[in-house]
């Protein structure tokens, strides 16, 4: 009898998951920063997008300032499906689909519109592809985030001799660990979970991100400077999981497609909208 009852327990089971997949469902999507941010902003249009295209069968919930891990680690979670959705810089992506360094190169993007140019065209296609391939990961839109500037704590950086004996955190990421020592200092490569901390404990003096992330993440309570380098436009793509992706319909592919699509639009405006005010509220507001 408790065989059969164990058996009973697992049908059930298995039919409440596939009654799941086939009337809907509910959705994980990790973000790496936090609210305000214009990775939660992307989310958040994705997320409505989709609900209101299926009629609400389908439901998305963010979890904020990397609740689910680390960037990266999300990447190995989407890569083995037991994550559904992840909002993430291109240069955490890299490391696990080699061809999206290409985004991290210094000033090979000068303006937004080239930005939309790459994403949204041929090359964008390919990196799909690629990260398909590589990473077990769909990127299905992209997060506008801006031109990543330097903030610190110690000094003012108005020259390049100005960065030597400041110790900035970058990403673990080769080509911007090389971008760095091009400019003759050694960087930091330390994990975005743990920049806040490093920052507050002076484990290290500054970070580049864009202002947009700066403001989202409150490193204005530690971080007094900030140089306008215009090295390196951040895209941050928003990746599902392959496997997941391939168990929905055709017809739920092409929504989703779509939902990246008209939610990267909303992303371009957002920034447009958005990052002047943040600019200046990060300077006349909290003293930056």
């Amino acid at each position: 009898m408790k065989y059969k009852n164990k058996i009973f327990k697992a049908v059930t089971l298995a039919s409440m998951m596939l009654g799941a997949t086939a009337w809907g469902a509910n959705w994980k999507v990790a973000v790496g920063d936090g609210g305000g941010s214009a990775q939660e902003a992307l989310g958040l249009k994705f997320a409505e997008i989709v609900t209101e295209k299926t009629g609400g069968k389908h439901k998305m919930h963010l979890f904020l300032n990397g609740q689910l891990g680390s960037e990266q680690d999300t990447v190995n979670d989407i890569s083995i499906g037991t994550l559904d959705f992840s909002i993430l810089a291109s240069n955490n992506l890299t490391p696990f689909s080699p061809s999206l360094g290409a985004l991290s190169m210094p000033y090979l993007i000068k303006t937004v519109d080239e930005a939309k140019t790459i994403v949204n065209g041929p090359i964008g296609d390919e990196l799909v592809k690629n990260t398909v391939r590589d990473a077990g990961a769909r990127i299905l839109g992209w997060t506008f985030t801006g031109f990543r500037v330097l903030s610190n704590s110690k000094k003012a950086i108005n020259s390049i001799d100005d960065l030597k004996g400041v110790v900035v955190r970058v990403p673990k990421n080769e080509i911007m660990i090389d971008t760095y020592k091009s400019w003759g200092i050694n960087p930091t490569p330390m994990a975005w979970s743990e920049t806040f901390t490093a920052l507050q404990q002076q484990v290290v003096d500054g970070q580049d991100t864009p202002y947009t992330t700066i403001y989202a993440m409150k490193f204005h309570e530690v971080q007094k400077y900030i140089t306008d380098l215009h090295y390196f436009f951040l895209l941050e793509p928003l990746v599902m999981s392959e496997a997941l992706y391939q168990e929905q319909s055709p017809e739920m592919q092409t929504l989703l497609t779509a939902a990246g699509k008209e939610a990267t639009a909303y992303s371009v405006q957002w920034l447009n909208d958005k990052e002047t005010a943040i600019r200046d509220e990060l300077v006349n507001k909290h003293g930056m």
